[in-house]
Order: structure tokens, then C-alpha cells, then sequence
């Protein structure tokens, strides 16, 4: 079974990901800790200055989703405590350190004044109602950010108190679930628990205490699962990112107890979720947050499309999906997710996330503000800029190190040994820098450079071939060479030493049809998807190939980065326009998907 590297043995280096992880970073320094915990501070009965509220309007309060009215209150700090561990956890950051330290201290004072166990920014009364018919929005799913949240800080940012505080509101799960097995088990699978699976079976994992193990296997009996079981579609038009935390629970149970039946679940959900369905260009297959039927994304082209919480989610299940099977494909999804939703859903001058992303003609994105919204996608979206080192590189039983994602980053393993840094291939010139010129002959984010070094045994490098690419280019020691190919992986094996690698991957420029029709189609270079900058479907001439309807746009300048390129002019059209990477767009108007002429 493949493992992630371990916290702090990959750091992100400059690019375009590392800039989008920066502004991230400095959105969760910027916002206030009273008002993060605002809600666990009302629910325990403390008074702070911000509780007294003489304008609503002037108050120093988060709002939207987070305001003391919303049934999610509090749901967002549990997303900013795994956001800010990561972080803490992979670059030792001590600012953020000493604030997420801080709130463990509070949300103990908070359980404590609670009565020990309970530490929601939600009543315990809530839970009563899953028993009734009367309307609950999702209790389960709001404490669930509060688990995840603790159990990252003790496991990233090594605070002992967040554990010490989760073992002990187990403790009220505990009898809650005791209680309700017997007088009405339906109200365990009530409330958006889709996560619970998950965070019980990683307890067990971290702890090895059995009360988290007999908590996992209250949580295992979704329907969904016997539905799957039965290699039967069971997520049509069912919520998408309740569904999602499913499979990651299945993942996780496969990997602690090695029961099949697990992995068969997991590998039918990625089969109905991904293989069966079919998927837009950006890699979404939800529409209105609900599994649109399998291939029938063109009746589903509207301003809800792709729910952020699912880009996210589908990402994590991949990784899982990847671990457990070593398959390239998984990584080629993440890759196209990556691009068309982790960063074309992201503000990138504020970091504010889209809740949607728009695919119908002349769309526009819509973004959250700072404090007065925070819908779900808001908090993936905080934890999404935190993990992109997450997926660059795994290890397998046999030290053999994976290259999956290839994004500016350095990897340096004392267990093994070894170090990988790998960039873009540019040549610097004080602060600035030019490309150097490759075989294919052009400025490209896909001409990449490794230095690679290894002190310990002989090691077998796997460097995933993207599917996208038309002609992969390796020379090592400044040798052209020709690797085995096995499973969507160039492997190369390197000795003892110090090792430079440049390897050129050629994307091009095509077309990709819609499903459910057979006149639409986008237009990608890679993976990344190519939006239209004009405000509606005016149809696109194509004269045998969408190469001959496009010609590239490039800027030679210093300043310029590798990754800020694939644009496009359109030729021969009624109406000639311009294609930008679909992540670069903001404010902009834009077509994603044209009618053939």
C-alpha cells in the first residue's frame, strides 16, 4: 500500500500554487480569534465584548453562515484549525501556531463550562430533533468540522490539548450512539454524518482506543453502501458532498481493518461517481450540489455548477483511491481538479471562494466576502490552498518515491534518504528570469527541472506520464533516455548521488464534448481548461481541428512566470475573442462551452 510523505517533508516553492497557498495563509492570520469563536463562546455562556451588539451593522462579528441565527454556526472553525495545522505542520509557521494554540485553550474553557464533553457551537438539543421529523440543518455535519479540526491540530500541529479534548466529546458520542442503537438508529444516520465514518476510524487509527473502532461501526451501515455493494448506481440526484465523505470512511475502514469489502465500495463509488457518470471538462459532475445522471451534463449547464465542497472532497477520496491502488488515473483526475477548481474556484487577488463555478454561456463568478458568508465551500476552500504538497509525492512498500503532481516543491526525507526539487525550467538573472530553450522549442510550464539527491540505497523514481501529453522528453545527467513505462509512470532508477533530470511534457490544444450532446464542446490545452472571454455562445468555426481555429498568444518578459501563458486568439470567426486559462479569470464574463459551426 503507497503512503503520503510525512508533514513537513514537502514544501511548496515559487509558482503559481504557492502564491495561491500564500494568500490563503494570510487570510486565516487576518481573521479574528474572538470571532472565530464566536458560537463556541455563545453555547458555553461567555461574554465577551463582541457578544453586545448595539449595531449590527458596525459589530465585529462573523456573519452568514456563521451568525448565531445559522443551524452551521461554528462550522468554519473546524476548517480553519485543519487549514492552519497544515500549514503549521509543513513550515513550522509560529504565528499561526500561536493562534491556533490559543483557541485549543479557549474551546477547552468552553467544554469545561459545557460540562466536560460537549464542545459545539451548537446546542445538544440538536441532536434530540434528528429523532423527530421536525427540520434540523445538519448538526452532523457541523460537528464534524469540530472533530476533524481538533484531531489535525494534535496531528500536524502537535497539540496535545486538542486530543485531550476530542477523546473526551467522544466520550458524549459515546452515549449518544448507545442511546439512540437503541430507541431509534435512523437518527445516527440523520444530520449529514457522511464524515463521522471517517474521523472515528482515523481515531482508532491514531489511538488505537476500541470505544473509536465501536464508534466507526455505528457509523458504517449507510444505505448507500449496500446500494454500491450491489454494483448499483446509488448517487443520481442524491446530495453530492454528503455522499462524498462516505467513501473517504471506506477508504479509511479498508485501510485499518484490510476487509475487501471496503476497497469493493470504494471502488464502485469512484465508478458511479466518476467512470459511469461522466464528468464536465473542469472535472465537476454535480449540479445545484446533487449528482447530475450519468452523462447528462448538458442539461445541466446553469450558475450552480460544480459545489467547490465536492472538488475538494472528490480530491481527497482520488488520494485515498491512489494509495490503495497505486493507479495513475487517480492522479490525472486530481491534476484536472486541481487547475479547473482548486484554483479557477479561488479569488486570486483576495483568496474568497466560489461557491459554484458558472458553466453556462457568458457566466460570472461569484465570490464570498472575508466575514459575511462563510458557506460551506468556504472552509474547503481554506483547507483546499493547504494540501497541494499533499499530493506531489508518495512512497511505496518498497521505497520506490512517486512524482504525481508536478508543482514547484521540494521533498526532503530523512527516513529515506533522499531529497527531490523540482521547478520549472527557467534560467535566473538576478530576481528575474527567462526560459531556457528546450527541444519543443517554446516557453512551457510543462519544461521541468529535478535535482535529485540520494545518500541512502538504490532508489526507483516513478514521474507520472499525464495523460494529455503528446511527446515526453527525459534527459538525465545530460543524456537523453528512454525509461520504462509501466502504469502510467517513466520509472528510473538512481544510485547514491547527486542527479539533475529535466523532462519536457508536450501539451496540446483540443476540444472535449459535452456529454449529452453532440454539438458542444470545450477547449483545453492540457489539463486545463480554455474559457472564451465573451458573454455568450457564439459558436466556434472549426476547420478540421481546433488547433487551426486558435493561434498563441505569448509575453516575453522578464517578469513573466512559466505558468502564466495558455492564451489564445481565435481566427477565421465571425467574431474573434480570446481564450484564458479558466483559473486566471476573475471578474470577467466568460463561455466555457461552444456550439460547432
Amino acid at each position: 500500500m503507497m503512503q503520503n510523505t510525512k508533514i513537513g517533508e514537502v514544501r511548496l516553492t515559487d509558482g503559481i500554487f504557492k502564491e495561491r497557498e500564500n494568500i490563503n495563509r494570510s487570510y486565516l492570520i487576518e481573521l479574528d480569534s474572538d470571532c472565530l469563536l464566536q458560537n463556541f463562546y455563545f453555547e458555553a455562556g461567555i461574554c465577551t465584548p463582541n457578544s453586545r451588539v448595539h449595531n449590527p451593522e458596525c459589530a465585529k462579528m462573523h456573519w452568514g453562515w456563521e451568525s448565531p441565527s445559522c443551524q452551521l454556526r461554528g462550522h468554519f472553525l473546524g476548517h480553519w484549525l485543519s487549514a492552519s495545522a497544515m500549514l503549521i505542520g509543513t513550515y513550522g509557521d509560529s504565528e499561526l501556531k500561536s493562534k491556533l494554540d490559543h483557541i485549543i485553550d479557549e474551546l477547552e474553557r468552553c467544554q469545561k463550562l459545557n460540562g466536560g464533553k460537549w464542545v459545539g457551537s451548537i446546542p445538544e438539543k440538536y441532536f434530540a430533533r434528528l429523532e423527530t421529523t421536525e427540520y434540523i440543518w445538519s448538526p452532523q455535519y457541523t460537528m464534524h468540522k469540530t472533530c476533524m479540526g481538533l484531531m489535525d491540530s494534535y496531528v500536524y500541529a502537535k497539540n496535545k490539548k486538542a486530543l485531550k479534548i476530542l477523546n473526551n466529546l467522544a466520550d458524549w458520542y459515546v452515549r449518544w450512539v448507545e442511546y439512540e442503537e437503541k430507541h431509534n438508529p435512523k437518527a445516527i444516520y440523520s444530520g449529514e454524518q457522511g464524515g463521522m465514518l471517517e474521523i472515528w476510524a482515523a481515531m482508532y487509527e491514531i489511538t488505537a482506543d476500541k470505544k473509536y473502532m465501536n464508534l466507526a461501526k455505528a457509523y458504517s451501515a449507510n444505505t448507500e453502501f449496500s446500494t454500491l455493494l450491489e454494483k448499483k448506481d446509488a448517487l443520481t440526484n442524491i446530495h453530492a458532498n454528503a455522499s462524498i465523505p462516505l467513501a473517504h470512511g471506506a477508504c479509511k475502514m479498508y485501510m485499518i481493518t484490510k476487509d475487501k469489502k471496503w476497497l469493493e465500495i470504494a471502488e464502485q463509488f469512484w465508478r458511479w461517481a466518476v467512470e459511469e457518470r461522466g464528468y464536465f471538462c473542469t472535472g465537476g459532475s454535480n449540479s445545484g450540489e446533487f449528482w447530475i445522471p450519468c452523462n447528462m451534463q448538458a442539461n445541466f449547464l446553469n450558475e450552480n455548477d460544480q459545489e467547490f465542497c465536492t472538488v475538494y472532497n472528490m480530491c481527497r477520496f482520488a488520494q485515498y483511491m491512489f494509495l490503495l491502488t497505486a493507479d495513475s488515473k487517480y492522479q490525472d483526475y486530481i491534476e484536472l481538479n486541481l487547475y479547473n477548481g482548486f484554483l479557477a474556484q479561488q479569488n486570486k487577488h483576495t483568496a474568497m471562494p466560489s461557491y459554484f463555478l458558472p458553466l453556462q454561456a457568458g457566466a460570472k463568478k461569484s465570490f464570498g466576502s472575508k466575514t459575511r458568508d462563510f458557506f460551506c465551500c468556504h472552509g474547503t476552500m481554506v483547507q483546499a490552498q493547504t494540501i497541494y504538497n499533499r499530493f506531489c509525492y508518495a512512497v511505496d512498500e518498497n521505497n520506490s518515491i512517486f512524482i504525481n503532481q508536478y508543482i514547484p516543491s521540494i521533498y526532503e526525507s530523512d527516513e529515506h534518504s533522499f531529497s527531490i526539487k523540482q521547478s520549472v525550467d527557467m534560467k535566473f538573472y538576478d530576481t528575474q528570469s527567462t526560459f531556457s530553450q528546450a527541444e519543443i522549442g517554446q516557453m512551457s510550464r510543462w519544461q521541468l527541472n529535478f535535482i535529485i539527491k540520494n545518500k541512502g540505497a538504490k532508489k526507483e523514481l516513478k514521474f507520472r506520464i499525464p495523460t494529455w501529453s503528446k511527446n515526453t522528453n527525459f534527459i538525465f545527467d545530460n543524456k537523453k533516455i528512454e525509461p520504462k513505462i509501466k502504469n502510467g509512470y517513466a520509472c528510473i532508477n538512481v544510485d547514491t548521488g547527486y542527479f539533475g533530470l529535466k523532462i519536457s511534457f508536450t501539451p496540446e490544444v483540443y476540444s472535449v464534448d459535452l456529454n449529452g450532446t453532440e454539438n458542444m464542446i470545450a477547449v483545453m490545452e492540457g489539463p486545463i481548461v480554455l474559457a472564451g472571454l465573451i458573454d455568450s455562445d457564439c459558436g466556434l468555426k472549426i476547420n478540421k481541428d481546433i488547433k487551426n481555429t486558435l493561434i498563441q498568444q505569448l509575453e516575453h518578459l522578464y517578469s513573466s512566470f512559466s505558468w502564466k501563458q495558455s492564451t489564445y486568439n481565435t481566427k477565421f470567426q465571425d467574431k474573434n475573442f480570446q481564450f484564458v486559462p479558466l483559473y486566471e479569470i476573475t471578474d470577467e464574463s466568460y463561455t466555457v462551452y461552444f456550439t460547432k459551426k
